[in-house]
């Protein structure tokens, strides 16, 4: 039984590892290159139609947009960062 068990949980974990979150796909990048080199939404680095096109050429890759960007997001760098002030004095 406790073989059971601790298989169950070393499956799960595994399950775990392999989903991606959609941070992992790419939010940064408003496009995508895809074909029998990348498949999935696995290289999501580029910033114009152009770009992706230009790289995309001569080999069996297409481009599209990308489902998970997010154009009005912040940078990572600036998370946390509260850029209102209040009017209010603090005490």
């Amino acid at each position: 039984m406790r073989n059971v068990i601790l298989a169950l949980l070393a499956a799960s974990g595994l399950a775990m590892v392999g989903t991606a979150p959609a941070s992992a796909v790419g939010t940064r990048y408003p496009f995508c290159i895809q074909g029998d080199e990348y498949p999935g939404l696995s290289n999501c680095t580029f910033t114009s139609y152009e770009q992706c096109e230009a790289s995309a050429s001569g080999r069996r890759l297409y481009c599209m947009a990308n489902p998970y960007y997010n154009a009005g997001s912040e940078p990572r760098g600036n998370k946390g960062r509260n850029r209102t002030t209040s009017v209010y004095p603090s005490y």
